[in-house]
C-alpha cells in the first residue's frame, strides 16, 4: 500500500492552467502564475496553458503547451483581456487528450467555459481567487453590480473541488460570504532578485537624492482601487513633520490614474513600468515603502519590497498582515485609517534606527519566503483534487 502511495506522488500529471493574464505581462496574478507554471514544470509535470493571445504571440500559435483563444479588452484595464469563451474548442482538445486536472485561475468567460467543459468530462477543478473584482466594482462606478458579482463568484468558485485562496484575511471574509472548500497558498518572493545589493547610487542621484535623504518609494498599478490619494497625504504629513530632511516621493508603474496622479505629485519622480533588475534597482535603491491599497487578495509587491530590504507602511491585512509585525520588520495601520497610517510612516523616520532594523528584519523575514515550499503545497493540492471523490454533479451547469 504504502509503495503505491509513494507511486502516486511520484507520477506526473498533466495539468492544464487557464488564465486571462499571463506574463510578460505585469501584475502580480500573472507574475504568481508564471512562477507556479515554471516550478511544476521544472518537477515533470506536463502543463498545458490556456490563455487569449498577447501582443507577441503568432495568430495561429497553438501545440500541446499553449491553447490561444481571442480575448476582448478588460474595461479600465489596458493591456489585460477577457478571454473568449471557448468551450466546445476545450471539449475537442480535452477528450483527445484529457488532463488529469485544471487549474482555473480567472472567472471570466474563457474560466466560464473551462468549468462548464471540466464538468461535463469529469475533470477535477482546482481555482484560485487571486482578485477582488467584487471590491473593484464600486471604484469604477459599478457598485449596483457588487452583489451580482459576488454571488457570480461564489457560484463559480463552489463548482470546484477546491478553491485556494493567497491569505489568511481572504479566506475568511470567502467563508463569511459562503465559499466553500477553501485553502490558503501564500505567495513567495525571488530574494535573489529583490535583494538591498541591487542599490545604485547613481539612480539615486538621477533622483536627486544623497545616501542619507530619503526616497518613498510606491509601485504597483496606478488604478481607483489602489488608494493612490493617499500617498499626496502621507507625504505632505512627513514633509510637515521633518521640514529639514531631503525626501523625494518615486512612483513606480503605470495606470489610469497617472495623469492624475502627476498633478497631485508634482514635485514625485514617475518611472513607468519597470520589471526585471531594473524593477529590484528601483526597489533597493529607496528607503520606504508606502502601500496604501485596500482591496489586495495578496500584494505581491510588499513581499518585493520587504526582500529589497525597505521599511513597509501597509494596512493590516493580506501579505502585510501575514508577513509584517509591526514595529519589528514593517509597520501597519488598522485598514481605512489614514491618520494612523501617516503617523507610522513618520514613525520611521523619527529616530535613525527605528529604519535600520526594521530594514534588516524586513530583508531578513524576506529571504525565507522562497517560492519552493509554494510550489511543494501547489502540486499537493493539485494531486489531492486528482483523488478527490466529486461531491457535486458533473452535468452541464449555467449561473
Amino acid at each position: 500500500m504504502a509503495s503505491a502511495d509513494t507511486e502516486a506522488m511520484t507520477t506526473a500529471l498533466h495539468i492544464t492552467l487557464i488564465t486571462e493574464t499571463f506574463p510578460p505581462e505585469i501584475n502580480g496574478v500573472a507574475n504568481t502564475l508564471g512562477r507556479l507554471c515554471d516550478g511544476l514544470r521544472a518537477r515533470g509535470h506536463q502543463v498545458e496553458l490556456v490563455r487569449p493571445r498577447q501582443g507577441g504571440d503568432l495568430l495561429a500559435a497553438s501545440d500541446d503547451g499553449l491553447l490561444l483563444c481571442r480575448g476582448w479588452p478588460l474595461p479600465g484595464y489596458p493591456g489585460l483581456q477577457w478571454g473568449q469563451s471557448s468551450m466546445h474548442k476545450l471539449l475537442r482538445r480535452w477528450k483527445r487528450h484529457r488532463p488529469d486536472v485544471l487549474y482555473i485561475a480567472t472567472e471570466g468567460p474563457l474560466g466560464l467555459s473551462a468549468l462548464r467543459a471540466a464538468r461535463r468530462l469529469g475533470i477535477s477543478v482546482v481555482s484560485g481567487f487571486h482578485t477582488n473584482f467584487q471590491q473593484y466594482s464600486s471604484q469604477y462606478g459599478l457598485g449596483l453590480l457588487t452583489r451580482l458579482l459576488t454571488h457570480y463568484l461564489r457560484w463559480f468558485h463552489n463548482r470546484s473541488t477546491l478553491t485556494l485562496v493567497p491569505s489568511v484575511s481572504q479566506r475568511l471574509e470567502l467563508e463569511r460570504r459562503h465559499f466553500e472548500r477553501l485553502a490558503l497558498l501564500s505567495r513567495g518572493v525571488d530574494s535573489q532578485l529583490f535583494h538591498p545589493s541591487k542599490r545604485l547610487t547613481s539612480l539615486r542621484e538621477q533622483w536627486g537624492l544623497g545616501e542619507d535623504d530619503i526616497a518613498v518609494v510606491h509601485v504597483g498599478r496606478l488604478a481607483p482601487e489602489k488608494n493612490l490619494g493617499l500617498l499626496k497625504r502621507c507625504f505632505d504629513a512627513l514633509k510637515a513633520t521633518y521640514p529639514q530632511r531631503t525626501l523625494k516621493m518615486i512612483v513606480v508603474g503605470d495606470g489610469p490614474q497617472r495623469a492624475i496622479l502627476e498633478q497631485e505629485l508634482p514635485e514625485a519622480i514617475f518611472c513607468g513600468s519597470q520589471r526585471g533588475e531594473a524593477l529590484a534597482s528601483h526597489y533597493a535603491s529607496g528607503d520606504v515603502f508606502l502601500f496604501p491599497s485596500m482591496t489586495e487578495t495578496f500584494g505581491n509587491v510588499v513581499l518585493e519590497a520587504l526582500a529589497s530590504g525597505l521599511g513597509v507602511v501597509a494596512y493590516d491585512q493580506a501579505a502585510a498582515a501575514q508577513h509584517i509585525r509591526h514595529g519589528y520588520n514593517g509597520v501597519l495601520a488598522m485598514p481605512g485609517d489614514e491618520e494612523a497610517f501617516c503617523d507610522a510612516l513618520c514613525w520611521l523616520l523619527e529616530e535613525r534606527e527605528n529604519l535600520r532594523c526594521v530594514r534588516l528584519n524586513a530583508r531578513q523575514h524576506a529571504s525565507r519566503q522562497g517560492w519552493a515550499a509554494i510550489i511543494d503545497q501547489f502540486e499537493g493540492q493539485l494531486r489531492g483534487a486528482c483523488v478527490r471523490e466529486q461531491v457535486l454533479p458533473t452535468a452541464e451547469i449555467t449561473p
